[in-house]
């Protein structure tokens, strides 16, 4: 953060006495603590509205405390919700009761048919021999087993009117599959499917309009589920919003103590903070700059010419620009020494480079000067 450089500065040279630092940086500290965990809940209430496909940015309660918080409310609508829902599902089991008494009428009554026993129980296949009986019918299916299923206690019977309405066509289709279409039980099982079919129509008006509640229903059970969870988040938001505005004033608070307690700057150190600031790059000069900008809103420190008057500059801001300075100089100067380095190590070997082929090129005219002696000598 901006305002630990500033305290920096108040170590360095901004202040006097040694508990006077102490007790400021301790404020800092606090204040960044409770920004970090402002910024963790801000970050867990963003993300539940993007887990909810709402982009709207929010803020909330303190991590331990939002989710204690939340936990708490959404407990006292949840169970709201869930009374509701109990309700709702009571009311809903209850109707499809009715309607699977009525189902139940008519499966009676095709049951008691002259033509039904042959589908009461299951098939007798090794009985009858029926060798190939499993490898034509995949689900064997009778109303012996169905009737088992409807008064099922232990929740393994059949949830809707649909369920048992697909068993009952199968009893008579898988049927049909297996028989000859002029076999007595193909006949049989399709004009029992007629009759079935024909009473099945009558009663399927009321089990759509049924299944087109049940879903609204649903549907509106999760759309109170999410209002409700983004009405606490909403609410979180508004809380959180209250402490960030009170960090903020704490944060103002503390700007003005360090005002008050900085020292005035001398003139000579203006003038070397002056000429510090043109041996900066322009990246780090238009930095500077806004730092200027942040307490002076007539300054436009992106303008093309820049007329910076150093004496009119808060003492905050000037201690502040010295320390910014007095680093990017620092680092610039390291990397400045390592550019010299670097150019002296490349200089030597450029140096020792020449040097080696001055001596190549003197000893070859060396030896040509000998062969050439050699040549005009009169003993040769």
């Amino acid at each position: 953060m901006q305002m630990e450089s500033q305290m920096e500065a108040v170590k360095v040279e901004g202040f006097g006495p040694d508990s006077e630092v102490e007790d400021l940086g301790r404020c800092v500290d606090e204040i960044s603590t409770s920004v970090s965990r402002l910024e963790q809940r801000v970050n867990e209430v963003e993300q539940f509205y993007l887990t909810t496909g709402n982009m709207e940015l929010t803020i909330t309660k303190s991590a331990s405390a939002f989710k204690e918080k939340v936990k708490e409310k959404q407990l006292t609508g949840l169970e709201k919700q869930q009374q509701e829902a109990s309700q709702r599902e009571a009311a809903a089991l209850k109707r499809m009761q009715e309607l699977m008494r009525q189902f139940a009428t008519i499966l009676r009554q095709i049951t008691q048919h002259k033509w039904a026993h042959p589908f009461m129980h299951p098939v007798d296949v090794e009985g009858l021999g029926l060798h190939d009986y499993y490898e034509i019918v995949q689900k064997p299916m009778d109303f012996g087993t169905i009737k088992s299923k409807m008064e099922a206690k232990d929740g393994t019977g059949y949830k809707n009117v649909r369920e048992i309405y697909s068993d009952v066509r199968l009893v008579f289709k898988n049927a049909m599959k297996y028989n000859d279409e002029r076999h007595d039980v193909h006949i049989m099982a399709k004009t029992l499917l007629e009759k079935f079919e024909e009473k099945w129509l009558q009663l399927l008006p009321k089990v759509a309009e049924e299944e087109k509640r049940q879903v609204e229903e649903e549907a509106k059970a999760e759309l109170d589920v999410k209002l409700a969870q983004e009405a606490v988040h909403a609410n979180m938001a508004k809380e959180l919003s209250n402490e960030l505005c009170e960090v903020d004033l704490q944060l103002e608070k503390l700007r003005q103590i360090v005002i008050q307690k900085c020292r005035k700057m001398s003139t000579e150190e203006k003038k070397k903070l002056g000429t510090a600031l043109t041996r900066l790059s322009p990246e780090d000069l238009g930095k500077a700059l806004e730092i200027v900008a942040e307490n002076n809103p007539g300054f436009q420190p992106t303008a093309q010419e820049v007329d910076l008057d150093i004496d009119a500059q808060s003492e905050l801001t000037l201690w502040r620009l010295k320390v910014f300075v007095q680093d990017k100089l620092k680092l610039a100067g390291k990397c400045s020494e390592a550019v010299v380095c670097n150019n002296i190590n490349n200089n030597e070997n450029t140096i020792k480079s020449n040097s080696k082929r001055r001596r190549e090129i003197s000893d070859a005219l060396t030896k040509n000067a000998i062969k050439r002696n050699r040549k005009l000598s009169p003993n040769s």
